[in-house]
């Protein structure tokens, strides 16, 4: 049903095929960042699905693969003579390669990070392009013999070996870098020449229409049965609840259970919020048995998985109260599709996410999901032009679990408070400086590690609380964010000094990778 992965999307399309990269969706955000719309197809997909979603052009992505390897990563190799653009990325260079006649051999040394390339300047990826530049690679194999009828049109400098490749006749490009990342120069301008050069693309996609046609979408998904939404107080929730609500009215009926994570005042300034947006929502405060079954409790896994349950049962018992709902409204977007072990082969669990999957079998409700392939920045737009408040819109992404993956060890109400007032001093310190709205994120995390310090003429022996800023588009990648010393130094000062609990302050200065954004 999603308009951005299947459907009628009213606009020209660019078909992805995922062959396993962690990076397939942010190629496809980069199609959309240019108003072009994009579909992401698994890399079984045969010829003909890839036909019927009308594209203009193909991209393939990276994987994970050797193209050498016994059951590594195929494409219908029909795809290549569908009569459209072709371009392959990393990965999909050298399938395109071996597909076509050409070798792939593993190389001396693999080629990892940023890179300076020449480049052919008649090739039309690279017109008008500067004759060197820098590109970010991440491959072992190399392409060792081009297939017939193709020529190399970049190369590693000194090296000479091929960092690009095309067959102008049959327009079948490959790229053996990644111009979808931000470090690789002139990234965008090769895929501008790709999807408008080449493909022939307008431009003319955009969120605006999306939200009409989805909303239409829901509409008659749902027909004249009810709703029920679980709402968290974050953005992706809220903001699929306002596209829900503005579809089918208030046969969307929300319930809001209150696990006692959140942060100081959020439950009520949420609240608030709905009241404001119209919504219809139930509150449930489920704080003591979240604790309770959270009581000694040190490994961040269980604690998800027992944070996850519990709302599951609570969420289920608050809704067989409303028997006519026959549809679940989940707000899933992307990154915890993907952090979840999404769809793709040898895709790797990075962290469980309790809003993929699980309710939807237990409760017997058919699954509505209309952002799964959405990025936050790309939600967040379409909550602005939603009209959800800012208060909402604008709140910095917020773990599921909320807090209990910030109070590192056992999660008791005690620590929990100590959480709470020393992450609202930061808070307090980044928006008196002016900075809180211009960070992605940023937060406090309660360590276990107790250290010696010195207040007044008294030893104290007290926990550590972190401070954890960083800078992102989509969660993909972060990296952290340089805070002014005067603000760090309010900010310890305070909550040491205002804190009970708290005797040291230490900075997290760990991008993501090789980090996550959360401690746990």
């Amino acid at each position: 049903m999603n308009g951005l992965n299947g459907g009628k999307h009213g606009s020209e399309n660019v078909v992805i095929i995922d062959c396993g990269s962690q990076l397939t969706q942010l190629i496809a955000r980069r199609v959309r960042e240019m108003k072009t719309h994009s579909v992401v197809l698994p890399w079984d997909a045969d010829a003909g699905r890839v036909r019927d979603a009308a594209p203009k052009g193909v991209i393939i992505s990276g994987g994970p693969d050797s193209v050498n390897d016994e059951g590594a990563i195929r494409v219908d190799e029909d795809v290549f003579a569908l009569g459209v653009p072709v371009l392959g990325i990393c990965y999909g260079m050298q399938l395109m390669a071996k597909c076509l006649g050409g070798e792939v051999s593993a190389g001396e040394r693999p080629e990892y990070g940023v890179t300076p390339i020449e480049t052919d300047e008649a090739s039309p990826l690279f017109r008008g392009l500067p004759r060197e530049f820098e590109v970010v690679m991440s491959h072992g194999d190399r392409v060792s013999a081009l297939p017939p009828g193709f020529r190399a049109t970049a190369w590693t400098r000194g090296e000479g070996l091929a960092a690009a490749m095309e067959n102008a006749e049959r327009r079948l490009f490959g790229l053996q870098f990644h111009p979808e990342v931000v470090h690789t120069q002139n990234g965008d301008k090769i895929l501008g020449r790709f999807l408008f050069d080449l493909c022939g693309c307008r431009g003319d996609w955009d969120l605006g229409g999306w939200i009409d046609r989805t909303i239409g979408e829901i509409g008659a998904k749902v027909g004249s049965e009810s709703v029920i939404c679980g709402l968290s107080g974050g953005v992706d929730s809220s903001v699929a609840a306002a596209l829900v609500h503005r579809a089918i009215g208030d046969r969307l009926r929300c319930v809001f259970v209150d696990h006692g994570l959140l942060r100081l005042n959020e439950a009520a300034e949420v609240r608030a919020s709905y009241e404001g947006m119209g919504l219809s929502v139930s509150y449930v405060d489920a704080s003591d048995a979240f604790l309770s079954r959270l009581s000694g409790v040190t490994d961040p896994e269980r604690k998800r998985k027992i944070i996850g349950e519990l709302f599951i049962s609570v969420f289920e018992e608050e809704a067989s109260r409303i028997a006519s709902a026959q549809w679940l409204l989940q707000g899933t977007i992307y990154p915890d599709v993907i952090e979840s072990g999404g769809k793709r082969k040898g895709s790797a669990v990075i962290k469980s996410h309790h809003n993929v999957g699980g309710l939807p079998e237990r409760m017997n409700l058919k699954l509505l999901e209309p952002l799964r392939d959405l990025f936050k920045d790309e939600v967040r737009e379409i909550g602005r032009l939603l009209d959800v408040p800012a208060a909402i819109v604008d709140r910095q992404p917020f773990p599921g679990p909320g807090l209990a993956v910030r109070c590192l060890g056992e999660v008791t109400r005690e620590r929990l408070d100590v959480l709470r007032a020393a992450d609202a001093i930061f808070r307090e310190e980044l928006e008196r400086f002016g900075l809180y709205g211009g960070i992605w994120q940023s937060f406090c995390v309660l360590l276990p590690v107790r250290t010696v310090g010195v207040m007044g003429d008294g030893r104290t022996y007290s926990e550590v609380a972190a401070l954890r800023a960083v800078n992102s588009a989509d969660a993909m990648t972060a990296e952290w964010t340089r805070l002014p010393p005067e603000l760090l130094d309010c900010a310890s000062k305070r909550i040491c000094n205002e804190v009970r609990g708290v005797n040291r302050v230490v900075l997290d200065i760990t991008s993501k990778p090789p980090a996550t954004i959360e401690w746990e």
